[in-house]
Formats: C-alpha cells, sequence, structure tokens
C-alpha cells in the first residue's frame, strides 16, 4: 500500500472514532420539566440533564381543548408558578434554548371534579 493511502486510511479512521466519542446536543442538554399543586398553587421546575436551571425557559399553559390559559417565564432557578384553574386537566409546556421542550400533563384532581 502506498504511505498516501495509508495516511488517508489513518485520519478517516481517526475523524470517525472522534465523532463517536464526541456528545451530542441532545444528550447534554436534554431538559425535564415536574409540576405539583399546592394550595391552590401550581409549581413548576424546570431544569437540564446536568441539573442546570432552565432560565427564561418560556411556560404556556393549556386546557384540555388546547386553548392557552396563560404564558409566562421561569426565573433563575427555573421555577415558575401560577394559580391552579377550576376543574381543568392542564398541559405544560415549556420552551427551552436550542430548540429544546418537554411537556407535562397536570390531571384534574380527583377531588375538583
Amino acid at each position: 500500500m502506498h504511505t498516501k493511502s495509508i495516511k488517508k486510511i489513518c485520519a478517516g479512521l481517526l475523524l470517525a472514532l472522534a465523532l463517536w466519542l464526541a456528545p451530542t446536543e441532545a444528550e447534554a442538554h436534554r431538559v425535564n420539566l415536574f409540576a405539583y399543586v399546592e394550595g391552590g398553587v401550581v409549581y413548576t421546575e424546570s431544569y437540564f440533564s446536568d441539573g442546570q436551571p432552565v432560565v427564561n425557559g418560556q411556560i404556556q399553559v393549556t386546557d384540555g381543548s388546547g386553548h392557552e390559559l396563560l404564558a409566562g417565564e421561569t426565573d433563575a432557578a427555573g421555577l415558575f408558578e401560577f394559580p391552579l384553574p377550576e376543574g381543568q386537566t392542564l398541559t405544560i409546556l415549556l420552551k427551552a434554548t436550542m430548540g429544546h421542550r418537554a411537556k407535562f400533563l397536570l390531571p384534574q384532581p380527583e377531588d375538583r371534579k
């Protein structure tokens, strides 16, 4: 084999290995959204897979029919809260940086039906 051919093969193998070992954006920045109700208030927590909060993430809250009830933004700790609307199942959508999204379905509480 020629020296140039061997160098091309080695360069190709090194490039393939580097791409295989490099983390992808999806792995490095998966976004999580959690919500719970306490005392008539819905609390949300938004964070990336590395534990960093989602700062200034866009929150959209819709009812069971898909109508927007409210919108807001997460704070520096990745938190957002709002009063619990009466008798509705809620869908909470988070839009974070670089197109990352998460959705949380908050069912209507049994005692409020």
